[in-house]
């Protein structure tokens, strides 16, 4: 019988094996497809040829499509020469990324947002999936980042604002949430997909436990879910209601914050935080309230299904100017 440690060994070897050449052949696809787009915009610069620039990609794919690649059509040759045009310098061409991941990427209008979205899918390991699910869902609007965070630099500064969005979109739940549901089945919900209500918080994340419970000298207390993020160095505490925000449950989560400090935190950790997420919150609420001046609570809302780029414009805009308020 043959032990068990060589079979592995070989199996091992194989495996490695074949991610080098996957490896090698993405490097070499991505390789191709810039230098592609460099040559078409070489050809359309030169002097003279403007009415001849206006038929190149046409003529050139048909080409190609019968003498060399039938993937080589007009539409993936504009996506070439885009994808130079968006990605000039060679050298600074992400290797964990693939053409899928590029080919998303050159979608995103928003220079700075595309900065973000391929340093993030890098360095985080975001598939293609996720990272056009972040694309979709306005992730990297929803999070309102300053300049040094979004350039991935400063992280020992970053504060519970460059974490903490509004809206969370958590359309992945949907399949998962009954009609006419509580915040029981929310709650379950979310446990049930962890994964990916983690990749939505965000960075540095790691589950703590659900219904915690802090008890006092009198009762018991249950906190809905409970967070540690490594990067702000501290706890976070998240109540669902699944009704408008009101003065109670900003109440509730101020003493569960006060508790918590009380109660859990263990010298070294930064103050903890409590998000409300709820479904519905009045912005003059929010402004009339301790959530107005604190630095530990906030409100935000969750969406069941990916939100319109008019509405997500407009549930930015609204969180800047709140956000903006609070910073000055």
């Amino acid at each position: 019988m043959l032990p068990s440690s060589f079979i592995q060994e070989i199996k091992d070897i194989w495996t490695t094996a074949q991610t080098k050449a996957y490896t090698l052949v993405n490097r070499a696809l991505i390789d191709a497809y810039w230098h592609i787009g460099r040559r078409i915009v070489q050809e359309e610069q030169v002097p003279g040829r403007a009415a001849y620039g206006k038929l190149l990609l046409r003529d050139l794919a048909a080409r190609l499509t019968s003498e060399l690649d039938k993937h080589l059509d007009e539409r993936e040759l504009r996506r070439c020469r885009q994808f130079f045009t968006l990605f000039p310098i060679r050298d600074a061409l992400r290797p964990e990324l693939t053409w899928t991941h590029y080919r998303l990427l050159i979608r995103v209008e928003d220079s700075s947002a595309r900065q973000y979205y391929c340093q993030e899918a890098a360095i985080q390991g975001w598939g293609t999936r996720q990272l056009e699910r972040n694309i979709q869902s306005g992730y990297y609007h929803r999070l309102l980042i300053r300049p040094e965070v979004a350039s991935g630099t400063n992280w020992p500064t970053v504060s519970p604002f460059d974490l903490v969005k509004d809206p969370y979109v958590l359309e992945f739940l949907q399949a998962d949430i009954p009609g006419g549901y509580s915040e029981s089945d929310l709650e379950s919900a979310i446990l049930s997909k962890l994964h990916d209500f983690l990749l939505e918080l965000g960075k540095g994340f790691a589950f703590v436990g659900r219904q915690y419970r802090l008890q006092t000298d009198t009762r018991s207390y249950f906190i809905d879910l409970v967070f540690y993020n490594y990067l702000l160095k501290c706890f976070v505490l998240i109540d669902l209601k699944i009704q408008e925000l009101s003065h109670q449950d900003i109440g509730q989560m101020d003493m569960y914050v006060r508790m918590f400090e009380d109660l859990r935190k263990v010298p070294g950790d930064n103050p903890t935080i409590g998000i409300i997420l709820c479904s519905e919150k009045d912005t003059t609420l929010v402004k009339y309230s301790i959530l107005q001046d604190s630095t530990q609570l906030f409100a935000s809302q969750y969406r069941l299904v990916l939100p319109t780029e008019q509405e997500l414009a407009l549930a930015v805009e609204q969180q800047k100017e709140v956000f903006h308020r609070l910073r000055l």
